[in-house]
């Protein structure tokens, strides 16, 4: 396993599902993002998620918006 302190990018891309804090309630910033997004898509916003799947559709809406490009 990487040192973070000697490789600071080994863990700079980490799955969402591995997350210490994913189970939290999403960031305002997360929920701010996703509304957003959730306007630009015309879909429902999610206002319940937790840090991981807030993530994980923040990224699914940016794939549908072009955003994430």
């Amino acid at each position: 396993m990487s040192n973070p302190k000697t490789d600071p990018t080994s863990n700079a891309v980490k799955d969402p599902d591995d997350w210490v804090t994913g189970e939290e309630a999403m960031t305002g910033a997360q929920a701010s993002y996703l509304k957003t997004l959730s306007e630009e898509a015309h879909e429902d916003f999610p206002d319940d998620l937790t840090k991981a799947d807030a993530s994980k559709k923040i990224d699914e809406l940016q794939e549908k918006t072009g955003r994430g490009q």
